[in-house]
């Protein structure tokens, strides 16, 4: 057993050019052995000890050539330490079957092992034991010292082209396999509620996509490959725009970090040309055959959608395949059929405003677009609420937004004006029946009126149509409006005003509902009765807690029952039905009598 206190010596030992080969075997067992004492293992001596074998490791394998010994000191080393080894030629072919003896292939082994030309091939062989998301770092990885490295440092070697080649191609293949073959991962069902929309998983394949972008000069070649060229085609379509406009705003931000000028769109990534070549992926053929064809038919046109706002050229070289695909879609898919029950509602118009845009980007048929028309005009009316003056609104805002109270800006505040800018877009396609539009625009709310005047464009008669829309003199402009409780000292019935709140259409819509309840909790013309309607979890928790304080004191008293029967009860769900205050009181009268303590 070597004395701790010795190890600085055998490192040095180690490294000394003068250390004869017959001692090496005792070098490296001196080093290589844990710590033991007569009382058990030493592990802070035992750290010392991996520190100096650490520092000796290149010298001692560097003059070690017995696999026996190479293989003891190379249990020792990390990843990290065999990388820098394994570039510097000290580990090479002959040590990898013992590395692998203790340690799965990595990426920065690979990239170290093809610095040599004589090992590019072997280190090629290996990229099928890599784990799919880490072949393309192997690339990435190439420069490790990229971000410490000096103009002093010489530069890294070229990556080898057969290198390069068989890394994309590994990394394109899985893309090109799941084309062939769309199906869900094993397990996948298990995972969540959204498994009907496996199907259009092409985002979990962005290797490909990584090393694509590394040699736009070949796009137009690999497009046509016989069995990578339609994974090619998906990448190209879905990343080229979206990544040359990230690199434009890199460029601008790293030319003047200072700037807030937004950079101009930089040119198209994809040639004329290239989107041709691309077309035969463009409406996602592979997919058109799956199951459960009303989820997946309606995210295929939504993808399709995607692809022309990120290359608006292709509503013009692929206008009639776009407009077969549409209609394709939306027949087999049955997206225009009469909603059934929705249990999530905000969820459900959601999907129908992004089909109704959908269809008025890609569709070329009457019949379709007007009934897109028609399902925008049998959703809600939005709630447009404007909050009550506060010193801290006024702080917020300031002279920033004077126009904040308007109704088109309260519109647009909680996204309310979706269906309002759906239906301008559905108006700017000729295809749309005009009475369609027109039909719409007589059941829309004022504040989305006020929306088309102010913020959107279309057609002229479209403009025309909703300005000529009459409003009754008595009506007002569709908004709620909150007022401070100096406003309310000079109404004459405050908590009428309140009740009103309270049985407005807006308390149906979640981003408006808490808002007023909010404003009534918090208003010191508030009743028992105003709070007995409000669900109990905003008086519970989001306010302040000495409102609820005194009634529940009285309510339970001390009766033991009803304030287990409290606690029971405050279990509030985010997405269970909500109960109001007064349900919540009233269920803890039905508490055990039994339990009322003297």
């Amino acid at each position: 057993m070597v004395n701790a206190r010795t190890y600085p010596l055998w490192r040095e030992l180690a490294m000394s050019e003068d250390l004869p080969k017959e001692a090496l075997k005792t070098v490296i067992e001196a080093l290589s052995a844990p710590v033991t004492t007569p009382h058990g293992f030493d592990s802070q001596a035992d750290r010392w000890r991996e520190e100096a074998l650490k520092a000796a490791l290149p010298a001692l394998l560097a003059r070690t050539s017995a696999k026996r010994l190479r293989g003891r000191l190379l249990v020792h080393a990390d990843e990290k330490t065999l990388d820098a080894l394994a570039a510097a030629g000290t580990v090479t072919l002959a040590d990898i079957p013992e590395v692998l003896r203790h340690r799965r292939v990595w990426a920065g082994l690979v990239s170290a092992l093809a610095r040599h030309p004589e090992q590019v091939e072997a280190a090629i062989a290996l990229l099928p034991s890599l784990p799919r998301h880490e072949v393309e770092q192997v690339v990435r990885d190439w420069d490790p010292d990229r971000y410490t490295r000096t103009t002093a440092d010489a530069p890294p070697p070229p990556v080898p082209q057969e290198l390069f080649d068989a890394v994309l191609e590994a990394c394109l293949t899985p893309l090109a396999a799941y084309l062939l073959h769309p199906q869900p991962e094993e397990g996948w069902e298990a995972l969540s509620d959204f498994t009907k929309d496996w199907s259009l998983d092409l985002a979990g394949h962005l290797g490909g996509w990584a090393m694509l972008a590394r040699c736009p000069e070949r796009w137009a070649e690999l497009t046509a490959h016989p069995t990578l060229g339609p994974a090619v085609q998906h990448l190209l379509l879905d990343q080229a725009e979206t990544q040359a406009l990230e690199d434009a705003r890199n460029r601008a931000a790293y030319a003047d970090p200072d700037s807030e000028e937004v950079p101009a769109d930089p040119a198209p990534a994809l040639s004329e040309e290239l989107l041709l070549a691309c077309l035969p992926a463009l409406c996602l053929p592979e997919l058109a055959e799956l199951p459960n064809p009303q989820v997946t038919a309606r995210r295929t046109l939504h993808h399709i959608a995607h692809r022309v706002h990120k290359n608006p050229r292709l509503a013009i070289l692929a206008a009639d395949q776009l407009h077969a695909a549409a209609d394709a879609l939306t027949t087999h898919g049955q997206l225009l059929s009469p909603p059934g029950k929705q249990h999530d509602t905000r969820d459900f118009e959601s999907r129908l405003l992004s089909l109704a845009e959908d269809l008025a980007l890609l569709s070329a048929t009457p019949d379709h677009l007007a009934r897109a028309c028609a399902q925008l005009a049998a959703l809600e009316q939005p709630a447009v609420v404007s909050p009550a003056p506060s010193r801290t609104l006024i702080r917020v805002i300031g002279n920033l937004d004077p126009d904040h109270d308007r109704p088109a800006r309260l519109l647009e505040r909680h996204n309310e004006h979706r269906r309002v800018q759906a239906l301008a877009v559905l108006a700017a396609n000729p295809h749309t029946p005009r009475t369609a539009v027109t039909d719409v625009l007589d059941g829309l709310h004022p504040a989305e009126l006020a929306w088309i005047s102010e913020k959107a464009g279309g057609p002229d008669w479209f403009l025309d149509a909703a300005a000529a829309i009459p409003v009754d003199e008595d009506e007002d402009d569709g908004v709620l409006r909150l007022m401070s409780d100096d406003e309310l000292d000079q109404h004459p019935d405050p908590a009428a005003v309140l009740q009103s709140w309270l049985d407005s259409p807006a308390t149906g819509e979640i981003l408006s509902r808490s808002e007023i309840y909010r404003a009534v909790v918090k208003s010191r013309h508030h009743t028992l009765e105003h709070l007995l309607q409000i669900p109990a979890d905003e008086i519970l928790s989001r306010s302040e807690p000495e409102i609820a304080l005194k009634i529940l004191l009285e309510r339970c008293g001390r009766n033991a029952g009803r304030w287990a029967a409290l606690a029971a009860a405050m279990t509030f769900e985010y997405d269970e039905e909500k109960i109001t205050f007064g349900d919540l009181l009233d269920s803890l009268d039905s508490a055990p009598a039994g339990t009322q303590k003297s």
